[in-house]
Protein backbone atom coordinates (compact mmCIF):
# COMPACT_ATOMS: atom_id res chain seq x y z
CA UNK A 1 0.00 0.00 0.00
CA UNK A 2 1.65 3.23 -1.15
CA UNK A 3 1.69 6.38 0.96
CA UNK A 4 0.56 8.30 -2.13
CA UNK A 5 -2.65 6.24 -2.29
CA UNK A 6 -3.30 6.81 1.42
CA UNK A 7 -2.93 10.57 0.94
CA UNK A 8 -5.35 10.46 -2.01
CA UNK A 9 -7.79 8.44 0.10
CA UNK A 10 -7.61 10.93 2.99
CA UNK A 11 -8.20 13.85 0.64
CA UNK A 12 -11.37 12.24 -0.77
CA UNK A 13 -12.55 11.35 2.75
CA UNK A 14 -12.01 14.96 3.83
CA UNK A 15 -13.68 16.59 0.81
CA UNK A 16 -16.44 13.93 0.42
CA UNK A 17 -16.07 14.50 -3.30
CA UNK A 18 -13.75 13.14 -5.98
CA UNK A 19 -13.99 16.42 -7.88
CA UNK A 20 -13.07 18.64 -4.93
CA UNK A 21 -10.32 16.29 -3.76
CA UNK A 22 -8.80 16.27 -7.26
CA UNK A 23 -8.68 20.07 -7.19
CA UNK A 24 -6.95 20.04 -3.79
CA UNK A 25 -4.44 17.44 -4.98
CA UNK A 26 -3.90 19.20 -8.34
CA UNK A 27 -4.63 16.08 -10.37
CA UNK A 28 -7.46 15.21 -12.77
CA UNK A 29 -10.70 13.66 -11.56
CA UNK A 30 -10.33 10.49 -13.73
CA UNK A 31 -6.80 9.95 -12.39
CA UNK A 32 -7.98 10.24 -8.79
CA UNK A 33 -10.92 7.89 -9.43
CA UNK A 34 -8.52 5.27 -10.82
CA UNK A 35 -6.22 5.63 -7.83
CA UNK A 36 -9.09 5.15 -5.35
CA UNK A 37 -10.28 2.11 -7.30
CA UNK A 38 -6.74 0.70 -7.16
CA UNK A 39 -6.60 1.20 -3.39
CA UNK A 40 -9.93 -0.57 -2.92
CA UNK A 41 -8.65 -3.42 -5.07
CA UNK A 42 -5.46 -3.71 -3.00
CA UNK A 43 -7.23 -3.78 0.38
CA UNK A 44 -10.06 -5.97 -0.95
CA UNK A 45 -12.96 -3.92 0.48
CA UNK A 46 -15.16 -0.99 -0.52
CA UNK A 47 -14.02 2.19 1.18
CA UNK A 48 -16.72 4.60 -0.03
CA UNK A 49 -20.48 4.63 -0.47
CA UNK A 50 -21.18 6.67 -3.58
CA UNK A 51 -24.29 8.79 -4.24
CA UNK A 52 -25.16 11.56 -6.68
CA UNK A 53 -24.50 14.28 -4.07
CA UNK A 54 -21.44 13.05 -2.19
CA UNK A 55 -19.47 9.99 -1.23
CA UNK A 56 -19.25 8.67 2.32
CA UNK A 57 -16.94 6.26 4.08
CA UNK A 58 -17.99 2.69 4.68
CA UNK A 59 -17.20 1.10 8.08
CA UNK A 60 -14.02 -0.27 6.54
CA UNK A 61 -13.27 3.18 5.17
CA UNK A 62 -13.68 4.75 8.62
CA UNK A 63 -11.25 2.19 10.05
CA UNK A 64 -8.70 2.84 7.28
CA UNK A 65 -9.03 6.59 7.72
CA UNK A 66 -7.95 6.35 11.37
CA UNK A 67 -5.03 4.12 10.48
CA UNK A 68 -4.02 6.20 7.45
CA UNK A 69 -3.94 9.40 9.55
CA UNK A 70 -1.69 7.68 12.10
CA UNK A 71 0.61 6.35 9.37
CA UNK A 72 0.92 9.69 7.56
CA UNK A 73 1.54 11.53 10.85
CA UNK A 74 4.28 9.07 11.81
CA UNK A 75 5.92 9.28 8.39
CA UNK A 76 5.84 13.10 8.42
CA UNK A 77 7.26 13.18 11.95
CA UNK A 78 10.04 10.77 11.03
CA UNK A 79 10.97 12.71 7.90
CA UNK A 80 10.98 15.96 9.89
CA UNK A 81 13.20 14.53 12.63
CA UNK A 82 15.66 13.04 10.13
CA UNK A 83 15.89 16.37 8.31
CA UNK A 84 16.27 18.32 11.56
CA UNK A 85 19.13 16.11 12.75
CA UNK A 86 21.11 17.14 9.67
CA UNK A 87 21.15 20.79 10.75
CA UNK A 88 24.69 21.90 11.51
CA UNK A 89 26.63 25.04 12.25
CA UNK A 90 28.29 27.07 15.00
CA UNK A 91 26.26 29.31 17.33
CA UNK A 92 28.22 32.15 18.94
CA UNK A 93 27.12 33.09 22.46
CA UNK A 94 28.48 35.94 24.59
CA UNK A 95 28.05 36.18 28.34
CA UNK A 96 29.51 37.46 31.59
CA UNK A 97 30.27 35.66 34.84
CA UNK A 98 26.62 35.25 35.74
CA UNK A 99 24.43 32.71 37.48
CA UNK A 100 22.16 32.81 34.43
CA UNK A 101 24.86 31.14 32.36
CA UNK A 102 23.64 27.94 34.02
CA UNK A 103 20.20 28.51 32.47
CA UNK A 104 21.72 28.96 29.01
CA UNK A 105 24.06 25.99 29.52
CA UNK A 106 21.13 23.69 30.23
CA UNK A 107 19.36 24.84 27.07
CA UNK A 108 22.56 24.43 25.03
CA UNK A 109 22.79 20.81 26.19
CA UNK A 110 19.17 20.03 25.33
CA UNK A 111 19.49 21.74 21.95
CA UNK A 112 22.66 19.80 21.13
CA UNK A 113 20.87 16.54 21.98
CA UNK A 114 18.24 17.47 19.40
CA UNK A 115 20.77 18.69 16.81
CA UNK A 116 24.03 16.74 17.29
CA UNK A 117 25.81 18.45 14.38
CA UNK A 118 25.50 21.90 16.00
CA UNK A 119 28.33 23.28 18.14
CA UNK A 120 28.82 26.46 20.16
CA UNK A 121 31.36 29.23 20.58
CA UNK A 122 31.37 30.90 24.01
CA UNK A 123 32.87 34.36 24.49
CA UNK A 124 33.09 35.80 28.01
CA UNK A 125 33.10 39.56 28.54
CA UNK A 126 31.06 42.39 30.04
CA UNK A 127 27.61 43.28 28.70
CA UNK A 128 28.94 46.43 26.99
CA UNK A 129 31.48 44.45 24.97
CA UNK A 130 29.00 41.69 24.16
CA UNK A 131 26.52 44.34 22.97
CA UNK A 132 29.14 45.75 20.59
CA UNK A 133 29.83 42.28 19.23
CA UNK A 134 26.10 41.68 18.71
CA UNK A 135 25.81 44.93 16.74
CA UNK A 136 28.80 44.01 14.58
CA UNK A 137 27.51 40.49 13.95
CA UNK A 138 30.54 38.83 15.57
CA UNK A 139 28.39 37.24 18.29
CA UNK A 140 24.95 35.79 17.56
CA UNK A 141 23.31 35.76 20.99
CA UNK A 142 24.23 37.63 24.15
CA UNK A 143 23.41 37.14 27.83
CA UNK A 144 23.50 40.71 29.12
CA UNK A 145 23.46 42.02 32.68
CA UNK A 146 21.21 45.04 33.13
CA UNK A 147 21.25 47.99 32.98
CA UNK A 148 22.08 47.72 29.28
CA UNK A 149 20.62 49.33 26.16
CA UNK A 150 18.52 46.89 24.14
CA UNK A 151 17.11 49.39 21.63
CA UNK A 152 18.78 47.62 18.70
CA UNK A 153 18.05 44.08 19.86
CA UNK A 154 15.27 41.58 20.19
CA UNK A 155 15.42 40.18 23.70
CA UNK A 156 13.86 38.07 26.43
CA UNK A 157 14.20 39.10 30.07
CA UNK A 158 15.03 36.18 32.33
CA UNK A 159 12.92 35.42 35.39
CA UNK A 160 16.03 34.72 37.50
CA UNK A 161 17.61 37.76 39.17
CA UNK A 162 21.36 38.15 39.70
CA UNK A 163 22.48 38.85 43.27
CA UNK A 164 25.24 41.31 44.15
CA UNK A 165 27.72 40.25 46.82
CA UNK A 166 30.93 41.45 48.43
CA UNK A 167 33.95 39.18 47.94
CA UNK A 168 36.12 39.40 51.02
CA UNK A 169 39.58 38.13 52.06
CA UNK A 170 39.18 35.25 54.50
CA UNK A 171 41.21 37.13 57.15
CA UNK A 172 38.95 40.19 57.03
CA UNK A 173 36.64 40.59 60.03
CA UNK A 174 33.72 41.06 57.61
CA UNK A 175 34.04 37.35 56.77
CA UNK A 176 32.45 36.63 60.12
CA UNK A 177 29.26 38.51 59.26
CA UNK A 178 26.15 37.08 57.59
CA UNK A 179 25.87 40.11 55.30
CA UNK A 180 27.63 43.44 54.77
CA UNK A 181 26.27 46.97 54.62
CA UNK A 182 27.43 50.17 52.96
CA UNK A 183 28.86 51.28 56.32
CA UNK A 184 30.92 48.07 56.49
CA UNK A 185 32.46 48.69 53.08
CA UNK A 186 32.79 52.47 53.06
CA UNK A 187 36.24 52.51 54.74
CA UNK A 188 37.74 49.54 52.90
CA UNK A 189 39.58 49.52 49.56
CA UNK A 190 37.13 48.29 46.92
CA UNK A 191 37.21 46.78 43.47
CA UNK A 192 34.33 47.94 41.27
CA UNK A 193 33.10 47.01 37.82
CA UNK A 194 34.28 49.24 34.99
CA UNK A 195 30.75 49.50 33.46
CA UNK A 196 29.44 53.05 34.08
CA UNK A 197 25.80 51.98 34.10
CA UNK A 198 26.43 49.33 36.74
CA UNK A 199 28.52 51.76 38.78
CA UNK A 200 25.41 53.93 38.96
CA UNK A 201 23.49 51.00 40.45
CA UNK A 202 26.15 50.61 43.11
CA UNK A 203 26.16 54.35 43.75
CA UNK A 204 22.43 54.18 44.50
CA UNK A 205 23.06 51.33 46.91
CA UNK A 206 25.84 53.20 48.76
CA UNK A 207 23.85 56.42 48.88
CA UNK A 208 25.74 59.38 50.37
CA UNK A 209 28.70 57.16 51.28
CA UNK A 210 29.53 56.58 47.60
CA UNK A 211 31.38 59.87 47.15
CA UNK A 212 33.85 58.89 49.89
CA UNK A 213 34.46 55.21 49.06
CA UNK A 214 38.03 54.01 48.57
CA UNK A 215 38.29 52.60 45.03
CA UNK A 216 41.43 50.47 44.80
CA UNK A 217 40.79 49.05 41.34
CA UNK A 218 38.34 48.85 38.44
CA UNK A 219 37.90 45.37 36.94
CA UNK A 220 35.89 44.06 34.00
CA UNK A 221 35.31 40.46 35.22
CA UNK A 222 35.04 38.84 38.68
CA UNK A 223 37.59 36.14 37.92
CA UNK A 224 40.40 38.70 37.79
CA UNK A 225 39.28 40.76 40.75
CA UNK A 226 39.03 37.63 42.94
CA UNK A 227 42.80 37.16 42.63
CA UNK A 228 43.35 40.62 44.09
CA UNK A 229 40.92 39.84 46.90
CA UNK A 230 42.75 36.59 47.68
CA UNK A 231 45.95 38.64 48.08
CA UNK A 232 44.19 40.74 50.73
CA UNK A 233 44.33 43.93 48.66
CA UNK A 234 40.65 44.87 48.64
CA UNK A 235 37.03 43.75 48.73
CA UNK A 236 35.23 43.30 45.42
CA UNK A 237 31.60 44.05 44.59
CA UNK A 238 30.40 41.60 41.97
CA UNK A 239 27.51 39.51 40.72
CA UNK A 240 27.45 36.17 42.55
CA UNK A 241 27.73 34.33 39.24
CA UNK A 242 30.64 31.89 39.14
CA UNK A 243 31.62 32.10 42.80
CA UNK A 244 30.71 28.45 43.35
CA UNK A 245 33.85 27.54 41.35
CA UNK A 246 36.23 29.59 43.49
CA UNK A 247 38.51 28.44 46.31
CA UNK A 248 36.66 29.43 49.49
CA UNK A 249 39.83 28.84 51.49
CA UNK A 250 41.16 32.07 49.97
CA UNK A 251 38.10 34.27 49.51
CA UNK A 252 34.56 34.32 50.86
CA UNK A 253 31.50 36.25 49.79
CA UNK A 254 28.69 37.84 51.75
CA UNK A 255 25.37 39.21 50.42
CA UNK A 256 24.79 42.94 50.54
CA UNK A 257 22.31 44.38 52.99
CA UNK A 258 19.92 45.71 51.88
CA UNK A 259 19.85 43.20 49.02
CA UNK A 260 20.88 44.44 45.59
CA UNK A 261 19.84 42.51 42.47
CA UNK A 262 20.05 43.01 38.71
CA UNK A 263 18.16 41.49 35.81
CA UNK A 264 19.50 39.72 32.73
CA UNK A 265 18.33 39.61 29.14
CA UNK A 266 19.07 37.21 26.31
CA UNK A 267 19.44 39.38 23.21
CA UNK A 268 20.14 39.13 19.49
CA UNK A 269 20.36 41.65 16.66
CA UNK A 270 17.23 42.65 14.75
CA UNK A 271 19.10 43.49 11.57
CA UNK A 272 21.51 40.60 11.06
CA UNK A 273 20.69 37.43 9.15
CA UNK A 274 21.52 34.22 11.00
CA UNK A 275 22.31 30.71 9.85
CA UNK A 276 19.64 28.04 10.21
CA UNK A 277 21.24 26.59 13.37
CA UNK A 278 21.18 29.97 15.11
CA UNK A 279 17.62 30.66 13.93
CA UNK A 280 16.54 27.31 15.38
CA UNK A 281 18.31 28.04 18.67
CA UNK A 282 16.69 31.48 18.95
CA UNK A 283 13.26 29.92 18.40
CA UNK A 284 14.12 27.30 21.04
CA UNK A 285 15.21 30.02 23.51
CA UNK A 286 11.97 31.95 22.94
CA UNK A 287 9.89 28.87 23.66
CA UNK A 288 11.83 27.67 26.72
CA UNK A 289 12.60 31.03 28.37
CA UNK A 290 9.07 32.36 28.01
CA UNK A 291 7.78 29.15 29.56
CA UNK A 292 10.28 29.63 32.42
CA UNK A 293 9.10 33.22 32.88
CA UNK A 294 5.45 32.09 33.07
CA UNK A 295 6.29 29.43 35.65
CA UNK A 296 8.52 31.70 37.76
Amino acid sequence: MELRLLKYFLAVAQEESITHAAEVLHITQPTLSRQIALLEYEVGVKLFKRSTRKIELTEEGIFLRRRAEEIIELVDKTEFELTERNIEGTISIGCGDLFSVQVIAELMGKFRARYPAVNFELYTATADIISERLERGITDIGLLLEPVSVDKFSFIRLAKREEWVAVIPVADELAGKDSVTADDLASRPLILTHRPGVQSELANWFGERYKNINVFCISNLPSGSSVLVSCGLACSLIIKGSISFWDNAKVVYRPLSPKLESGCVVAWSRRHTFGIATEKFIDYLKEELRREHINA
